[in-house]
């Protein structure tokens, strides 16, 4: 038998669970392994917040290439219910129930914007309905945290917590998204006290804060645009301010006409590129059109357009551009933007410019020091919570996951070079420290950014599994044969 072990099960394991299956023939076996309390979801549709929604439409959130209206599909089919939340159990993979929140087949079309929970709900059922038929023979759940990987000439040892191991042929890491890393202050202690929350999507980040006191979210992406629509939702009355080095939030989507254009091959140097878009932009509007369609042109050849650039190049785009390309590139539904509109319009919402550089303790309220943007002089501000949602911590040197830093110490696996993942090939095998390529190592999803840029949304980890999918289908096969 070969065995390939999936570590992680959020969205980006599950759906290679999902491809492999359908490429590698019996007696290939999956393992797919999962910290936390449920398969299939991850960080971004683990949300029990029904207001927290897509950012893409109903119509591209398909789990397969081949069969665009999958997803749309299973909406149709699901049920309106009043009798309760969700019951997402640990191996409860059965037929979801929506509660109170009428997600029946009437609400959703092609361009709706789904919430992220029921889009977990699918993946799980895709989980669910793979197991059936399948059966676990082949597909393997265990639930436990990988701390090690042991490369011995003929297999891996995956080495997990409560004193337990598993043997593979191959292995692939779907770690997905590590929490944010701090921000380096003089009072570095203030981190490991009650008033700071380091990861916002932990039970903790909002809870027992009182509804009239003061929050600061640090980041003004889409990490705080959830943190601030939670915090709406649980009733909070007091000032929320949100802190980034340029203070710029996502745009929204719009329903903007597309214009008739000559197909322009699209340049692969940062400054040329940046010329071309603000180019056919201007021209789109003055047509009566909008941005946003040249910005959704570019999507699918992104990852291309990442991988020509050279080196240099990407670099000046993270330094550079990379702030106002995620506030477009990454939008929010209309409803969503009209919250956060509503918020900032009534004065409750604040977005500050600028750069964090202290914080004192004052009995109950924490003081921050921050330097405006543009400005010599600090300003204060007071709060009695601070959440860090300056986005997903990318700097592998920094992030303290046990499996990181005992592949990182052995050498295994090296930070790519812009610090945005690890280091891996076009075709996601992990390289070690001296740049050789891993026959039986692999990964997918954020942990790979550096080498795709864009691999955060749907769309793209579909591609990059079906892909992976197809490469390692024959590998598996070979060692079938090598066996029989």
């Amino acid at each position: 038998m070969t065995t390939i072990a999936i570590i992680g099960a959020g969205f980006s394991g599950t759906l290679l669970s999902l491809h492999l299956l359908r490429r590698c023939p019996p007696p290939a076996k999956l393992i797919l392994i999962e910290r936390n309390a449920q398969f299939g979801l991850g960080v971004a549709y683990a949300t029990g917040n029904p207001s927290h929604i897509l950012n893409v439409p109903a119509a591209r959130m398909s789990a397969f290439h081949d069969q665009p209206d999958h997803f749309l599909n299973w909406l149709s089919t699901q049920p309106e219910t009043d009798a309760g939340p969700p019951n997402f159990g640990p191996h409860n993979f059965g037929p979801p129930n929506f509660g109170p929140h009428n997600f029946g087949p009437p609400s959703f079309g092609p361009h709706s914007f789904v919430p992220r929970q029921m889009f977990g709900a699918y993946i799980r059922a895709l989980l669910n309905e793979e197991i059936k038929r399948c059966g676990r023979d082949r597909l393997e759940l265990v639930r436990g945290a990988v701390t090690a990987v042991d490369r011995r000439p003929h297999k891996l040892t995956l080495t997990l917590d409560r004193d337990r191991t598993i043997e593979a042929d191959f292995a692939v890491l779907a770690t997905g998204n590590f929490p944010p890393e701090p921000v380096p202050v003089a009072n570095p202690g203030f981190y490991d006290t009650p008033f700071y929350r380091p990861d916002p999507w932990a039970t903790d980040a909002i809870t027992g804060l009182d509804p009239d006191a003061p929050a600061l979210l640090l980041g003004t992406g889409l990490t705080m645009v959830d943190a601030a629509i939670s915090l709406l939702d649980q009733g909070h009355r007091g000032p929320i301010q949100a802190l980034s080095r340029r203070g710029l939030i996502p745009r929204r989507h719009e329903a903007v006409p597309m214009h008739v254009r000559e197909h322009a091959p699209f340049p692969t140097s940062v400054n040329a590129l940046t010329r071309f878009l603000r180019r056919e932009a201007q021209r789109a509007t003055a047509q009566g059109g909008g941005w946003q369609p040249i910005i959704d042109e570019l999507r699918p050849f992104t990852v291309d357009v990442w991988q020509t650039m050279t080196l240099g190049d990407r670099a000046r785009f993270l330094r550079h551009l990379r702030p106002w390309w995620d506030v477009h590139r990454h939008r929010t539904a209309t409803a969503v933007a009209d919250r956060i509109d509503a918020a900032c319009a009534s004065g409750q919402l604040r977005i500050i410019p600028g750069r964090v550089r202290d914080y004192t303790i004052r009995t109950s309220r924490v003081e921050v020091t921050y330097k405006p943007r543009g400005q010599d002089r600090l300003d204060r501000i007071e709060a009695a919570r601070v959440i860090n949602c300056a986005g997903p911590g990318a700097d592998y040197d920094r992030i303290s996951d046990p499996l990181i830093r005992s592949l990182l110490r052995d050498g295994v696996v090296r930070p790519d070079p812009l610090r945005l993942g690890l280091d891996v090939t076009a075709n996601c095998a992990l390289l070690n420290q001296d740049g050789a390529m891993s026959r039986r190592l692999f990964a997918v999803g954020p942990v790979t950014k550096g080498a795709f840029w864009e691999i955060t949304a749907v769309p793209d980890i579909r591609r990059q599994t079906e892909k992976l999918a197809d490469y390692l289908a024959p590998l598996v096969k070979a060692a079938l044969v090598g066996r029989a």
